[in-house]
């Protein structure tokens, strides 16, 4: 698959979960759980792909973020996007990847992005809360959003990174 494809995709994702994904969570819930399901998919790009392809789709979507939902601040989105989806490429780049490494990668890489979040917005005073409330509040119900997500689009997203993978080795060894 093209990186064309891949970054359609995202988009297809970064608009449904801005547009449909606030409709299916509940009400009472709706203020509280923020889906990030193109950082999944950022990651499952340095998992299955490269830190490169990672830090680029992450940059490109977390600035798309910054610019389209949070307005007040340019910027935090754009930078830990990147920065974590470069990080879990170096560090997992050679390793192979199995279900239970990829959710729980996910999920740190996730807890860690919605902290790093967290502590930039209360540097800059636009939350007032603490970081044990916002952990139970916001970040652990946003998490156990992205972690079903996960799970319901591993086998077809790793396909589609490893038949690219495959595609661009082959290309190479021409």
């Amino acid at each position: 698959m093209s990186m064309n494809r891949i970054v359609l995709l995202m988009l297809a994702i970064f608009l449904v979960e801005g547009s449909l994904i606030p409709w299916l969570i509940p009400d009472s819930y709706g203020d509280r759980i923020i889906p990030h399901f193109t950082f999944v998919i950022v990651i499952f790009s340095a998992l299955y792909g490269s830190r490169h392809q990672a830090l680029f789709l992450g940059m490109g979507f977390g600035l798309l973020q910054d610019v389209i939902y949070y307005g007040h601040m340019i910027g935090p989105h754009f930078f830990f996007m990147g920065l974590i989806g470069y990080l879990v490429g170096v560090v997992l780049e050679r390793k192979k990847t199995t279900l239970l490494l990829a959710i729980s990668v996910v999920g740190f890489a996730c807890l860690a992005y919605d902290s790093a979040l967290y502590f930039v917005y209360s540097v800059f005073k636009f939350t007032n809360g603490s970081y044990p409330w916002a952990l139970i509040q916001y970040i652990l119900p946003s998490l156990f959003l992205q972690l079903v997500f996960t799970l319901c689009i591993y086998v077809p997203v790793r396909k589609m990174f490893e038949k690219r993978m495959r595609s661009a080795e082959s290309s190479e060894e021409l």
